[in-house]
């Protein structure tokens, strides 16, 4: 199995399914869990050193930090409903307390960060939507957490590839510091499927393919990009929708297309897959 894939397994005891920290990963930014909780179950912890973002994948929640409480949110009780999610931005040196209305899916997304902004509250009507690329690689975007929107370092943004449709395509990398010409970003995905037997396929891989993996992915899965260009395909038959978490050392999104592949981009057709909004994915 490839050491970018992280396997969805069942809840634990207290409810988490998934753990990416930037010491399992080998990097140095992004942070990434899912839990999936009972009602009524309740989640606690401390931010410490990290701003998270709690994105209520499905079902509802009372969500409350330090100063700071947010009592019944959350609509969809499926990604797949595809209407925008609630999501709560934490600084650093604060904490969380989740108490699960129904059955509930949240996504905590981390980063370093020196605890300089304030807790908030991110609702549906906040997250940007827009569809991106043409005929098959079209795919619908939700910019949770954009760069126009405050954080010290997370880009949150989640996507939805319908059949057969490719995304994160043509393939682009965001792997050196280089700005203005390329930033550095760490970037995880964390997939779910509809229906729940289905597939997708990811490759990552860099120009001197050094790195140059084809990796299954099922509901529940995660991947972790650590450098490379990263495209998905989707099978005729399922849906595909993925979160995407980036961080860097700068909050900043600069992208590279693989040349090979940069003849997609056509003259009449869209300039760039990505140049209205700079997080999406």
């Amino acid at each position: 199995m490839s050491n970018l894939l992280i396997r969805g397994k069942q809840p634990d005891a207290a409810g988490n399914t998934l753990t990416i920290t930037p010491q399992s990963a080998g990097w140095q930014y992004v942070g990434f869990q899912v839990y999936k909780l009972r009602p009524g179950q309740c989640l606690s912890q401390e931010t410490g050193a990290n701003e998270i973002c709690v994105v209520v994948l499905s079902g509802i929640a009372n969500v409350f930090t330090q100063h700071e409480r947010y009592n019944q949110i959350g609509r969809r009780m499926s990604v797949f409903e595809q209407t925008p999610p609630f999501s709560v931005y934490v600084p650093a040196r604060d904490e969380i307390h989740v108490e699960a209305m129904t059955e509930l899916e949240i996504a905590i997304c981390a980063a370093p960060a020196e605890g300089r902004l304030e807790a908030r509250l991110i609702t549906p009507e906040q997250v940007g939507v827009e569809q991106r690329g043409y005929g098959a690689m079209e795919r619908a975007i939700h910019n949770i957490l954009p760069e126009r929107e405050e954080a010290e370092r997370l880009l949150v943004v989640e996507v939805f590839t319908p059949a057969g449709h490719w995304s994160s395509y043509p393939p682009h990398k965001h792997d050196q510091d280089d700005l203005p010409h390329e930033s550095l970003l760490e970037e995880t995905y964390y997939y779910k499927i509809t229906p729940v037997e289905g597939f997708a396929m990811q490759r990552v891989y860099t120009d001197d393919l050094s790195l140059n993996e084809s990796i299954v992915v099922h509901d529940g899965d995660s991947v972790m990009v650590p450098r490379g260009y990263h495209p998905v395909s989707v099978p005729p038959g399922y849906g595909v929708y993925y979160l995407n978490v980036m961080a860097g050392p700068m909050r900043t999104w600069k992208f590279h297309n693989d040349p090979k592949h940069e003849w997609l981009l056509r003259p009449g057709k869209e300039a760039s897959v990505h140049e209205s909004n700079p997080v999406s994915e």
